[in-house]
């Protein structure tokens, strides 16, 4: 191990998107303003002082367009209108027009993998073989046994196609057989989604969180994967043969012409595949979301067989992608999202430490290199919840799952469900929590989806009213990037590599060095600090005890998930 006394260069290419912090929205969850039980533009804007209170810089605003909601509005119909459920467009000028006077910035969620199976492209697609957009998508004829063009298995399940009567083929479906994948080959299907963009844009929008971007370009013949009935077919969709030839394209049509931010969901990518979707002299992508870290505790059967997760592979994983993407491509920082449980019943403990560990799993994210992306309800230390039955669920991939598993393949219901307790969608689709009131004062209707039980203890108003709490720490975070450039712009460098509890690095630029010491446990650690890292004396940054722990010595206790940050002098 080098000695790290000196300087950090950084990547100091400044751009406001690298000093940001993003704060999701998912809209049927997050505020519903007229009594119909599903979240709405309208009740986003009256929340808006609340984001800059929290002081997020950014708004991702999950998919807001006109949907049948198949798949939660992943499914657009129409990409220049707004769904009906959600409001109008006037709504939405007015909550684009709140969040820029008040500072931040907005995000909108691109879904151009697929569209809807009644987007008016795929209607007149599937009405005969020779219309002008039945090359918008891709349709086959089956195999000489009837069976489907491959075997692809589906993101949700079963086959990747679906049967279409009136023309006797097969269209491809990666996802839901409502969402039709549209064939990036064809130049005019990419011109139109140019066009949507710049649409968007200039109406105002500040960039796009790209859904499922690296699965847009597939393999030459869509061939089999395998021999199996039905198979993953990853390597020939993911990071395709023309996936950089479209994302350059767009960049060089529509995206250069504007200040905005991107992030691409790249399901399946490796560090060197990264580099290529986000360094910059390639312009293609700002950064991209990774999922390596989020496969820790998927078992041989994938994300459905839970596996305890290991600690090391967890930071040998975060470890390798910061340095990884280090001076050439740039992070997205995030442990949850609306696909993925709640990041404290995952990664933390939400019952006896659930302050703690929250505030933990925080201050890592806070204090990497990377843009931090918060999920609506981190910031109170929302948990997963625990539906008795599978009636209590709305996520399409959760109920083919459990359809395929309990009704075609007889396992057992209770463990199938247990399986959904901890990975299931919906954990993150709950209603926000926002006071201890009827249904967490997220509707004074009956909710799209149950609120958590325990909305009573955990919501916005008694975290606001704690100045120990969660939502508390996670504004001090966000302040800490705003005044300090070795927050965002510092290298990273990784420390005590193989212990079994600690969490430990240097953030170095310049002569600054800070270093970030992380209990992932409930139990309490002592350990020593590498010898390398050298000190006269160190003030204590940030912390998440309300004590703030002893002074920093060469010997370290630290506490059930404490988390502790210095100042190295």
């Amino acid at each position: 191990m080098t000695k790290h006394d000196g300087k950090g260069d950084g990547p100091m290419d400044k751009a406001f998107w690298k000093e940001a912090v993003v704060y999701q929205i998912y809209p049927r969850s997050f505020k519903d303003s007229n009594g119909d039980g599903i979240g709405d533009l309208r009740g986003i804007i009256e929340k808006l002082d609340y984001l800059q209170e929290l002081g997020v810089d950014i708004v991702w605003l999950s998919p807001v367009y006109k949907s049948p909601n198949d798949d939660n509005g992943y499914d657009i119909s129409d990409y220049r209108d707004i769904m009906d459920e959600f409001g109008t467009m006037a709504d939405w000028e007015e909550l684009r027009d709140g969040l820029h006077a008040r500072g931040i910035k907005l995000m909108m969620d691109l879904v151009v993998n697929h569209t809807s199976d009644e987007h008016p492209w795929f209607m007149a697609s599937r009405s005969s073989k020779d219309n002008p957009y039945r090359d918008f998508y891709y349709w086959r004829p089956g195999k000489p046994d009837g069976r489907e063009p491959n075997n692809w298995l589906s993101f949700f399940s079963g086959s990747a196609w679906e049967y279409d009567e009136k023309t006797d083929e097969y269209y491809l479906h990666l996802f839901s057989r409502k969402q039709p994948d549209l064939n990036w080959e064809n130049p005019r299907v990419r011109q139109e989604v140019y066009d949507m963009m710049r649409w968007w844009l200039d109406r105002g929008v500040d960039g796009f969180r790209m859904d499922v971007i690296n699965c847009i370009s597939k393999a030459e013949g869509l061939p089999d994967a395998g021999s199996d009935r039905y198979a993953w077919g990853g390597e020939f969709f993911l990071n395709g043969p023309r996936v950089h030839e479209f994302l350059q394209e767009m960049n060089r049509e529509v995206l250069s012409r504007y200040d905005v931010v991107t992030v691409g969901e790249t399901p399946g990518v490796t560090v060197e595949d990264a580099r290529l979707y986000t360094d910059p002299r390639r312009n293609e992508l700002n950064m991209v979301f990774q999922f390596e870290h989020m496969g820790v505790d998927n078992g041989p059967g994938g994300k459905w067989d839970v596996r305890p997760w290991d600690f090391r592979e967890l930071k040998r994983i975060l470890n390798k992608w910061q340095l990884g993407l280090q001076g050439i491509g740039w992070n997205s920082l995030y442990l949850n999202n609306h696909d993925q449980p709640r990041m404290v019943s995952r990664f933390g403990d939400d019952g006896k430490c659930r302050k703690e560990s929250a505030k933990m799993l925080a201050t890592m994210l806070h204090t990497m290199q990377g843009t931090p992306y918060i999920y609506q309800g981190e910031e109170i230390g929302m948990t997963n919840v625990r539906f008795g039955s599978i009636d209590d669920y709305r996520d399409i991939e959760t109920l083919n799952m459990y359809r395929e598993k309990v009704l075609e393949q007889g396992e057992d219901p209770q463990k199938v469900l247990k399986a959904i307790h901890y990975m299931g969608r919906d954990n993150a689709r709950t209603p926000m929590q926002w006071d201890d009131g009827p249904n967490a004062g997220f509707t004074t209707g009956t909710p799209w989806i149950k609120v958590n039980p325990n909305y009573r203890d955990i919501n916005v108003k008694e975290a606001m009213a704690d100045p120990d709490s969660i939502f508390h720490y996670y504004r001090k975070l966000i302040a800490l990037r705003k005044r300090h450039d070795i927050v965002v712009y510092g290298d990273f460098v990784p420390l005590l590599e193989d212990h079994p509890q600690i969490y430990a690095y240097l953030r170095v630029l310049g002569n600054e060095r800070w270093l970030v010491l992380l209990n992932f446990f409930g139990s309490e650690c002592e350990f020593a600090l590498p010898k390398d890292v050298s000190f006269a004396d160190a003030g204590l940054v940030i912390g998440n005890y309300p004590d703030g722990g002893r002074p920093l010595d060469r010997t370290v206790r630290l506490r059930p998930y404490e988390a502790r940050v210095y100042a190295l002098k």
